[in-house]
């Protein structure tokens, strides 16, 4: 972390608006973070056509990659403390190619001008985050663009699987008056939704996207969301979370509510590094099926370096998803790289995870799922292996993700692999 002494006139010309006139004599330090993120992903489809992994033409012998993806981006946040209790954050981001899709690749995993082609500079920027927060006694008021985490907001979240993380114009307060309590209340206007390909300089409204795999229709949610986290840890060695939703636009003009919870237990007095988590809830759409889910998770660290866990869920098939309205990806225990397709509607999914963290030669994680798909009875079997190293300062993840499903479907991707490179240096 760096910092830099910022004038009032360059701060103002980052915020758009803001008189500064009080700051101008003093300045505003300026702290200065960020990475740099060189993103590989291709992946090979086994169904009506195949397709190879690695080609860099396909079967036709045409110029078009195999879905095949990369990204070059830079990430650079700025934050100040402005005084009386005010603080400023923003992010800017530039996503480029370094020119790959000429040869190695056809698309990319994130764009900012919605095509692959760098036409210009300013088509490659975007700004992904512009906020003021207030200090009020216990609550922190935060208004403008920003990050929204899993562990508080379950169905507006910001995902940190692709090259950078998604994020989401709201209001968000958060009071820790009571003691081992934090309540969060949101309202959540729109997102720049997290996904393969998505433009991240477009921020729309919040949404359910189709499950494409399964080809369960589902229901779009195309409205803001109200919310309500309670977090308590008052219980020894038990976090509870509980959040409320109210979704607008569900399916059209109809509103729905959203209802979920999760339970953990885990201490380090417990035996075997001992962790043991609950969760469920239910969707309450307007008019239309209600969706119920529910899973469950064991852990257990029994050498020093290894851990594992089991996890199971179920979801039934109501009509609006049990996913991330910001994403792709799933609240649920049994959520790993891949497999949310198979996971977020009308499934009984198993998960097994072991992780081995072997300190400076990096970490390996082997994990798999198979879900059901209650409709059809095919089974999707999920296997995937991480390993994770850090080398000269950058982070470095490579994945291989095979995904078979049990029965054939005419017309339909019946499995694929999926390997993915990432190179991300944070400073």
């Amino acid at each position: 972390m760096k910092k830099i002494m910022m004038s009032a006139v360059a701060l103002t010309a980052i915020m758009g608006s803001m008189n500064t006139v009080s700051a101008s004599e003093k300045g505003i330090d300026i702290k200065t973070t960020g990475q740099a993120v060189v993103y590989y992903n291709t992946a090979a489809a086994n169904g009506t056509t195949k397709q190879s992994l690695f080609s860099a033409r396909n079967d036709a012998n045409t110029n078009t990659q195999d879905n095949t993806r990369a990204n070059f981006g830079i990430q650079l946040n700025l934050d100040a403390n402005l005084q009386n209790g005010f603080t400023f954050g923003s992010q800017i981001n530039y996503l480029g190619t370094l020119g790959l899709e000429k040869n190695l690749v056809n698309n990319v995993m994130q764009t900012t001008n919605g095509t692959v082609a760098e036409n210009n500079v300013a088509d490659d920027i975007y700004l992904s985050k512009l906020y003021i927060a207030k200090q009020l006694g216990n609550t922190t008021l935060k208004l403008g663009r920003q990050e929204l985490p899993k562990s508080l907001s379950p169905f507006a979240f910001s995902e940190g699987w692709n090259v950078f993380k998604n994020t989401f114009d709201a209001i968000v307060a958060v009071n820790t008056d009571i003691p081992n309590t934090t309540l969060v209340g949101a309202y959540v206007a729109k997102g720049n939704h997290n996904g393969f390909g998505n433009n991240m300089s477009s921020f729309n409204d919040l949404s359910v996207n189709n499950n494409a795999i399964t080809g369960t229709p589902g229901v779009s949610a195309d409205g803001s969301a109200y919310m309500l986290t309670v977090a308590n840890k008052s219980i020894p060695m038990t976090a509870i979370t509980a959040s409320y939703y109210n979704l607008n636009q569900v399916a059209g003009e109809l509103n729905a509510e959203v209802f979920w919870g999760d339970v953990t237990l885990a201490s380090k007095d417990l035996p075997l590094g001992l962790k043991v988590g609950v969760q469920g809830g239910k969707i309450l759409p307007e008019k239309l099926k209600n969706t119920n889910a529910y899973g469950a998770k064991i852990g257990l660290a029994p050498v020093k370096g290894l851990s594992v866990c089991a996890a199971y869920s179920f979801v039934d098939n109501g009509a609006v998803h049990v996913q991330n309205t910001g994403g792709v990806k799933t609240p649920l225990y049994t959520q790993l790289i891949a497999n949310q397709g198979a996971i977020k509607s009308d499934n009984t999914t198993y998960m097994l995870k072991a992780a081995y963290n072997a300190g400076d030669f990096g970490k390996i994680i082997l994990q798999g799922s198979k879900s059901e798909d209650h409709a059809t009875q095919r089974h999707l079997t999920d296997a995937e292996l991480v390993y994770k190293v850090k080398l000269s300062g950058i982070n470095f993840l490579a994945a291989y993700i095979n995904q078979h499903w049990s029965k054939k479907n005419a017309g339909a991707v019946n499995g694929q692999d999926i390997v993915r490179v990432v190179a991300r240096y944070n400073f």
